[in-house]
């Protein structure tokens, strides 16, 4: 074969005698995938054939393994990858195809649902219920790649549609247009000519009234211009997709302006039955934790009545704190970490450092992971409730030690009596 830049472009035995050329120059690579006349070809460079291009993939060499560099861009823009390698190249070293979806199947229907209907999704519910791995899943099930935004206190709607922007490049200061998130989001779409998700995390940190004004009127009327740039109209794409994600109780839905329930779906993540958590739990505590000193089985039920407890109560059937099971995942992995007794797992001088205590290991464990989670955010009478909430527990599960939880629940209601009485 014959490398005929012209009329066919590149063909694979000329790649592959460009190999030493490819790999040094980051321009050329990206104008052979960009020309390449064979899928065979970006399959090489991605070490997707027997015979492979170097010891790592072509995106990864000159991309790193994370972010949309000008590899991966040439890459999705081109017409001779199947969609699933894409998305392959896309979530290097995060894929969340890779991970079990843990919500209820419900969600997770609902979900895909409201995104065919086309309009934006918000995904709500407590702290760790999943909802940002969720986005993330029903992205790469419908798109071939993603962005995701952490949304602060500081957005405007320029953050999402865009603004005119200082370059200070060449030492000389220039004013450029600069598209926003959801603006990014279209670009992407067009140049892949593939469906593209846009996930704005944290939803709630940023006055959700003062950003999402003409996102409101371009959801309504399609050929509305989003922005402009030096090279294109942008106006809001049908294969762009967007999915928020909003810490938030039906309470504070519920106070929401009306203007984003009326145009955006709103999902509810939050409601795991005990048939579902446990498979989380026992997954979770199978792979991580290998101390034989840990009764696992008294582990999972312990998650299940401090989940249990705090959502729907004990004595007077009304919950303390909505409180979602992902939390608990955390509490394994530092469990699985500090107990292990194989201490050559790494060098870390904290690996196995509770192989001797585990029971304490796991007080430890909430006190770092699940109370401070709670107290973030809860009001007095909650925050009253929990010393007697981890009392209850330390009685029923006696194998643990549920000190340092208790004590850091009892310090922070006493300072919060104390500063409400004045004294």
């Amino acid at each position: 074969m014959s490398h005929k830049e012209t009329s066919s472009g590149f063909l694979l035995d000329e790649v592959k005698r460009r190999n030493s050329e490819i790999t040094q120059d980051k321009e050329q690579a990206e104008r052979i995938i960009l020309e390449a006349a064979e899928p065979d070809v970006i399959r090489y460079l991605l070490n997707e054939l027997d015979d492979k291009f170097g010891d790592v993939p072509i995106d990864i060499l000159h991309d790193e393994e994370r972010g949309i560099g000008p590899i991966r861009e040439a890459i999705l823009r081109s017409e001779h990858l199947s969609r699933d390698l894409k998305r392959d190249v896309v979530t290097r070293e995060d894929d969340p195809r890779d991970l079990t979806v843990a919500v209820p199947n419900s969600v997770w229907k609902s979900g895909l649902g409201a995104l065919a209907v086309g309009k934006p999704v918000v995904l709500y519910g407590p702290t760790g219920t999943g909802k940002t791995t969720l986005a993330k899943q029903l992205a790469m099930h419908i798109a071939v790649g993603y962005n995701i935004e952490t949304a602060a206190p500081s957005w405007t709607d320029q953050d999402i549609i865009g603004r005119i922007a200082p370059d200070y490049s060449d030492g000389n200061i220039e004013y450029v247009k600069e598209p926003g998130c959801v603006s990014s989001a279209v670009l992407k779409a067009k140049s892949f000519n593939e469906n593209w998700v846009l996930i704005i995390d944290e939803l709630t940190r940023a006055d959700i009234s003062r950003i999402f004004g003409p996102l409101y009127t371009a959801i309504e009327n399609r050929s509305q211009t989003l922005f402009e740039t030096e090279n294109n109209t942008i106006t809001l794409d049908p294969r762009v997709k967007i999915i928020c994600t909003m810490n938030a109780s039906d309470r504070t839905v519920n106070e929401l302006d009306d203007a984003i329930t009326r145009r955006f779906a709103m999902i509810k993540v939050g409601d795991y039955e005990k048939d579902e958590r446990d498979v989380l739990f026992r997954e979770w505590v199978s792979k991580t934790i290998d101390c034989p000193k840990i009764d696992t089985s008294q582990l999972v039920d312990l998650f299940h009545a401090d989940y249990e407890g705090l959502n729907y109560g004990q004595d007077t059937g009304e919950g303390i704190h909505e409180f979602g099971p992902m939390h608990y995942r955390d509490v394994v992995d530092f469990l699985g970490t500090v107990t292990t007794t194989d201490r050559d797992l790494s060098g870390e001088p904290g690996v196995g450092i509770y192989s001797d205590r585990p029971a304490r290991a796991v007080g430890e464990a909430f006190k770092i992971y699940i109370l401070p989670r709670l107290l973030n955010d809860a009001t007095f009478p909650q925050i009253e409730q929990l010393p007697k909430h981890y009392q209850r527990l330390q009685e029923m599960f006696e194998a643990f030690d549920l000190t340092p939880a208790i004590e850091l629940a009892e310090q922070r209601y006493q300072s919060e009596d104390q500063r409400l009485s004045g004294r």
